[in-house]
C-alpha cells in the first residue's frame, strides 16, 4: 500500500563507488567492478584466494564483489572471514552490516552497524540511516528514534527527533507509530512545523476527514507558506464536495510551488466536479506535460474529455492510462 507522505522505497546499493588505493593485484577485478562485470571480477577474485599465500585482504574484496552484484548472503560469508582475520577493518565489519540488511535480517545486521556508523564509499547508501531502519524493522522504536535524532542533530526525546522518526516510520509503513510519535511531535511542541501536516495526512489516510482539515489548519498558521499544507487541505475539502474552498487552496500552492504535479492534477479533477471542463483540460494537459507518465492524470482528462462528449479525445486518454496502469503493475 501506498501511506500519505510516502517516498520512494530505500535504494538498493548495488554499484561500486569506491575511491580507496587497492593493490595492483586487485586492479583488474576492480576495473571489472566499475564496469558492471561482477560475475568475471569475482572469478578474478576467487582465482587470487586460491594462491598460496592468498593475497591480503582478499575476503574482504571478494565480499565487496558479491554485496556490489547483490549476492548479500555470499557477502556476508566472505565479509565473517575478512571481519574475523582483521575486526579493525570498520569496513567490512559495517559492509557485512549492511548485507545482513539486504538480505533481510535486520536483527543480524544491527550489531555490525552499531560498531560503525560512518559512511564508507563502497557502502554507497548512509549506514546510520540503515541502522535506524532495522531498529524499526526489529520494532526497537526507541532505538530507531535515537539513531535517526542523531542523524538530524537533535536530541532523542525532543518533538523533532519524534518527528523524523514518524517520518521514516510512515516510510516503511508502519502507520500506528507513525501516528502515535507524530501525536506526541506535536503534543511535545504544537508550534513544530510540519508535525500538525503529517497528523493530517495520517487523518486523511484513514478518511478521518475533521480531524484532518483541523491539522492541516493549524500547520498553516504556524507555516502560512507551505505549499504542501494547502494542497493537503484542497484535498480534503474535496472529499466533503467543498469544491470552492479546494479550487482556492489548490491556487495558492500552484502559486507558491509551481513545481509539484499533484496540485495541478487535483485541481483538474476539482474543476471537472464544478462542470468547468475547458479549465479542468488545461490544469489536467499542464499536469501531463510536467509527467507524461502518470496514469491519473491521462484518466482524468478521460473523464473530462467524455464529459465533454468529445468521444475520440476520451477513448484515446483512457486508453493511454490504461497501457501506463498496465506497465507499472508489471514493474512495481
Amino acid at each position: 500500500m501506498i501511506c500519505p507522505g510516502q517516498e520512494a522505497q530505500d535504494p538498493k546499493p548495488l554499484a561500486p563507488s569506491s575511491t580507496s588505493t587497492l593493490p595492483s593485484e586487485f586492479a583488474s577485478a576492480e576495473l571489472l567492478l566499475h564496469q558492471g562485470k561482477y560475475d568475471e571480477a569475482i572469478a578474478e577474485l576467487q582465482n587470487l584466494a586460491a594462491r598460496n599465500p592468498a593475497p591480503r585482504n582478499i575476503a574482504r574484496e571478494l565480499g565487496a564483489a558479491y554485496y556490489q552484484k547483490g549476492d548479500y548472503l555470499k557477502a556476508a560469508e566472505s565479509l565473517k572471514t575478512a571481519q574475523a582475520e582483521d575486526p579493525t577493518d570498520n569496513e567490512s565489519i559495517q559492509l557485512l552490516g549492511l548485507s545482513y540488511y539486504l538480505a533481510g535480517r535486520p536483527a543480524e545486521a544491527i550489531p555490525y552497524l552499531e560498531k560503525v556508523q560512518s559512511w564508507f564509499p563502497r557502502a554507497n547508501v548512509d549506514a546510520a540511516y540503515i541502522l535506524g531502519i532495522c531498529y524499526i524493522q526489529t520494532k526497537d522504536y526507541p532505538k530507531a528514534r535515537t539513531a535517526f535524532a542523531r542523524m538530524f542533530d537533535v536530541p532523542a526525546d525532543s518533538a523533532a527527533g519524534y518527528l523524523f522518526t514518524a517520518r521514516m516510520l510512515l516510510r516503511q509503513e508502519f502507520d500506528p507509530v507513525a501516528e502515535e510519535y507524530a501525536q506526541k511531535a506535536a503534543t511535545l511542541d504544537p508550534k513544530l512545523p510540519g508535525a500538525h501536516l503529517m497528523v493530517g495526512e495520517l487523518y486523511l489516510y484513514k478518511s478521518r476527514v475533521p480531524e484532518a482539515i483541523e491539522q492541516f489548519q493549524k500547520e498553516l498558521t504556524l507555516n502560512p507558506a507551505n505549499a504542501a499544507t494547502y494542497y493537503k487541505l484542497a484535498d480534503a475539502y474535496s472529499r466533503v464536495q467543498k469544491y470552492d474552498d479546494a479550487e482556492r487552496l489548490l491556487q495558492r500552492s500552484i502559486w507558491l510551488d509551481a513545481t509539484s504535479t499533484g496540485p495541478y492534477i487535483l485541481m483538474g479533477k476539482v474543476l471537472e466536479k464544478k462542470g468547468e471542463f475547458e479549465l479542468a483540460v488545461r490544469a489536467l494537459r499542464h499536469a501531463a506535460a510536467m509527467d507524461p507518465n502518470n496514469p491519473m492524470t491521462h484518466h482524468l482528462l478521460g473523464q473530462t474529455y467524455r464529459d465533454m462528449g468529445k468521444k475520440e479525445e476520451a477513448e484515446t486518454e483512457l486508453k493511454i492510462a490504461e497501457q501506463l496502469s498496465t506497465r507499472q503493475d508489471s514493474h512495481p
